[in-house]
């Protein structure tokens, strides 16, 4: 989940630049530059593309037939490489998604400062830095996933700060902008910031943070939090804290965490909420309560966290909720954004909300009442656990909707580039506890499977309306948590790549870290990371598609198309794309009725962010922040890139080409050759660094 510790030095700040080859084919018609989209909107005004986080846009112009003639648009750099000190931007995760509001693209770098850009052009046309400490060690890293707007209606249509952006801060304030000048709203809070009261002393400045964009609706705005992990047994508590959008005004709070007597704290709200404003309701998907591994002080089910959890927004009152773990220990928090849907069933059109998890699952539950919409077992899962512990005898399985991932792992997976030289990744798997999905953590070291980072993380699912397919990035490696019982952690040092939680208040600290080969590659087979379609209404997997490869990772751009954990999500449009970045530097295309990837666009480093997409002046433009993922061992950098399609006359880009295989399946049942081992035989150290790969 998002709540890290402070992480030892990785490494250092870097932008790669490679040649890439040009594109296979290139269209010199453009007749679609003229047609402008069907829908209700054309821009990208929420996050999630809209309040209820589909990440869908209505528009058509850009479709598999011409998005090989895309090409850059610009590519603007926040300045913070230049201008930060290097130990700061080792610190950093770029996973801002711009808005597409006022006529402007407007989004926040990792230090929280808000960028409003020239939709066209990429001109900066105002900044504003909130200047928080950049010599801190925050848990989560500085990262802003993104801002929010929000008009106010009781406003002058001329009048300062009727249109607002909000955003919450690694430094825990919650800030108003005029959404057209960048200034502070003066009139919310003082000095247009609030700063929440988190109730108790904290262990250090960077322990807790506000990541995820704030929600807004009914004239109030509602921000979670994300607090660093596995600590201590009285942790913070995951208090969701709602003000009044016009004045900063408190309104509400609401503990998820049901206490009856238990010791605990977190169950926070760290990914993005949705709203529903004709029903008044905000959408909670909360994470599991203190610490991870180890709930013997909570006893019972742990009522309302790794919940979808729907509120009354004016008021905080509890609408219903729905549990997706039951005495989570295994780090299978909610770090998706629920999104809210219409969908067909035999029953008829229902307004749900469907909720994606860490383990692999998608939960479809009713909007109004929190029941599923198809039927959820109660399955026994492995017991057992460790001294102390008082496991759920079931864990909630749904009937309807498959698994978006694979949720069992053997030595038979065990990946071996070599007949016969495998024996590691075997034995790993071979030596810890593995009893399939909800393994018990023990003194022996439990395999979890999906790892901790997903299946689904935050960068949620998208949803095509018209179609009703729900589309997902998903990662698939695996996770070897072992608990240290106490009386052995004075002195204990974790081996090199093992995250160390002193789980204080518990008998066990922990220590976590992925599997991984003698090369510094995942344990587990590839595919690595795939892009997962769904059909709903049929409760089928229409396709998968591998998304990623190992060309910015290993040595002399061997480009393995093995994919990568995916913990960023995508975009899907009218016109039959999705949209989606990766571990590698591209921004891709696929066919949504197919899965078959059909472009790239090179990026300076990864962007390991949200797209998003909109129309200025008549063009349709998709766009994702770049800025590597530091946790993820990626280079770094500040750069936010958009394509548009040629227009007639412009020269191809050697930063964007065709493909002409399916996405992921070109090198599939190829033996590794004696190349690609000595490559990845000399990166082993770097990616051995790469151990603590991404939980959010």
């Amino acid at each position: 989940m998002e709540r890290g510790t402070p992480e030892r030095a990785s490494q250092e700040a870097e932008i790669t630049g490679r040649t890439v080859l040009t594109r296979l084919s290139y269209s010199v018609g453009v007749v679609a530059l003229l047609l402008l989209a069907a829908g209700p909107s054309i821009a990208w005004e929420s996050w999630g593309g809209d309040p209820g986080g589909s990440r869908f846009s209505p528009l058509r112009q850009i479709t598999p037939d011409n998005v090989g003639d895309l090409v850059p648009a610009f590519e603007f750099h926040t300045g913070d490489l230049a201008k930060r000190p290097p130990e700061a931007m080792r610190r950093t995760k770029f996973q801002a998604t711009p808005l597409f509001v006022e006529d402007s693209l407007v989004f926040c770098s990792p230090f929280n400062e808000v960028i409003a850009l020239d939709p066209g052009t990429g001109a900066p046309k105002w900044r504003f830095d909130p200047n928080i400490a950049t010599n801190q060690r925050p848990a989560n890293r500085y990262n802003c996933r993104g801002v929010t707007w929000w008009v106010d209606d009781q406003a002058a249509p001329d009048a300062a700060c009727r249109s607002r952006i909000f955003m919450g801060t690694n430094d825990v304030r919650l800030i108003a902008l005029d959404a057209r000048t960048g200034r502070p709203c003066t009139g919310f809070g003082k000095g247009g910031e609030v700063r929440p009261d988190i109730g108790m002393p904290l262990e250090w400045p960077g322990e807790f943070q506000i990541t995820s964009p704030p929600v807004v609706g009914r004239g109030v705005v509602v921000v979670g939090s994300a607090i660093g992990d596995n600590r201590r047994v009285d942790a913070p508590s995951g208090v969701v804290r709602a003000f009044d959008a016009r004045t900063g005004a408190p309104r509400w709070t609401f503990e998820p965490l049901k206490r009856d007597g238990i010791e605990a704290g977190h169950a926070n709200v760290w990914a993005p909420m949705s709203v529903d404003e004709a029903r008044g309701l905000v959408f909670l998907p909360t994470s599991s309560p203190s610490p991870d591994f180890w709930g013997g002080k909570r006893p019972g089910n742990n009522e309302h966290a790794n919940s979808v959890v729907a509120l009354r927004i004016e008021t905080g009152e509890l609408a219903w909720a729905f549990q997706t773990v039951h005495h989570d220990v295994w780090d299978y928090d909610l770090p998706a954004q629920p999104t809210l849907a219409r969908i067909d069933t035999d029953n008829g059109p229902r307004d749900v909300v469907i909720q994606p998890t860490k383990h692999g699952f998608v939960f479809v539950l009713d909007r109004d009442t929190g029941k599923p919409v198809w039927p959820v077992e109660e399955r026994a899962v492995p017991q057992g656990g460790a001294e102390g512990e008082i496991l759920s005898p079931t864990q909630p399985f749904p009937t309807h909707v498959p698994a978006l991932t694979s949720q069992k792992i053997s030595t038979g997976d065990a990946l071996s580039l070599v007949p016969g030289l495998g024996g590691s990744c075997e034995r790993q798997f071979a030596e810890a506890r593995n009893e399939g999905l909800f393994t018990p953590p023990s003194v022996q070291g439990s395999l979890v499977f999906p790892f901790t980072g997903g299946g689904v993380n935050w960068g949620s699912a998208a949803f095509d309306p018209v179609n009703q397919v729900l589309y997902a990035n998903t990662g698939r490696a695996v996770h070897l948590i072992k608990l240290i019982p106490r009386a052995q952690t004075t002195g204990f040092s974790p081996p090199p790549g093992h995250d160390f939680g002193q789980q204080r208040g518990a008998p066990f600290a922990m220590t976590r870290a992925v599997v991984m080969s003698p090369l510094g590659l995942l344990c587990n087979k590839p595919p690595w990371g795939e892009m997962v379609a769904v059909d709903l209404k049929a409760g089928k997997i229409l396709w998968r598609s591998t998304v990623g490869t190992t060309e910015d990772l290993a040595p002399l751009g061997l480009p393995l198309p093995w994919g990568a954990p995916l913990v960023n999500g995508l975009a899907v449009t009218a016109g039959g794309l999705v949209f989606t970045g990766a571990m590698d530097a591209y921004l891709r295309a696929f066919d949504a009725r197919s899965g078959r990837e059909l472009w790239q666009g090179r990026l300076p480093v990864p962007g390991v962010a949200n797209p998003m997409t909109y129309v200025w002046k008549g063009e349709q433009y998709v766009a994702i922040g770049a800025g590597g993922h530091s946790e993820a061992g990626t280079s770094i950098g500040d750069a936010v890139v958009a394509f548009r399609l040629a227009r007639p006359g412009e020269a191809p880009s050697l930063w964007s080409r065709t493909i002409d295989r399916p996405g992921g399946r070109f090198f599939a049942g190829v033996s590794a050759t004696v190349l690609a081992i000595v490559a990845l035989a000399i990166t082993g150290a770097r990616w051995r660094r790469r151990r603590r790969i991404v939980r959010a």
